[in-house]
């Protein structure tokens, strides 16, 4: 595989434009890591930029999250709330505990192998740990997504063809 520098360039933008933090591109010939910048605890972006051009590095070196401001101190009250006589905690209302299943990237939601085939799963069907229940596709890759435990699936959050946000939520199951 060879990569010139329009098509790295276009490569890093993007990276840069999406919600990835590292991507790696191997070949028999070629390997590449892409990193994104990492936030450090006072807000500040911390990126490596060694070993690229100067004009590849300016195109990640932009601001990509803001820096948080502490608390001004003298904002905040120093006087003590009057403790209220405290009841009895009321326990949490008995409720049925589901199993999310979630997207572990950004892209598009497929719930069919093809345009013109079955859905992998609907509403009502059961599925065991390790079945497939829909596809992402990412950067024109096609990625299988798994169900993480056994059950029935009870809610599909997402539409065919739309797309999805990294940890969004795309179905229900209720484990068995």
């Amino acid at each position: 595989m060879e990569l010139d520098i329009n098509d790295l360039r276009e490569l890093l933008t993007a990276v840069n434009e999406t919600n990835i933090t590292e991507f790696i591109l191997k070949s028999n010939d070629l390997e590449l890591t892409i990193r994104r910048p990492s936030v450090t605890t006072d807000g500040a972006i911390m990126a490596n930029f060694s070993g690229i051009s100067a004009d590849l590095a300016s195109t990640l070196s932009n601001p990509l999250i803001p820096a948080v401001n502490p608390p001004n101190p003298s904002t905040l009250s120093s006087t003590p709330t009057p403790a209220t006589p405290s009841s009895p905690p009321v326990p949490p209302p008995l409720e049925r505990r589901f199993a999310d299943i979630v997207s572990p990237m950004v892209g598009t939601f497929y719930r069919a192998p093809a345009p013109d085939e079955a859905p992998f799963v609907e509403v009502g069907d059961r599925v065991r740990n390790g079945q497939t229940v829909c596809i992402i596709e990412a950067m024109k890759l096609m990625n299988e997504l798994e169900a993480e435990v056994s059950g029935e699936i009870i809610e599909i959050l997402v539409s065919n063809g739309e797309p999805i946000e990294y940890g969004q939520v795309l179905m229900r199951v209720n484990p068995s």
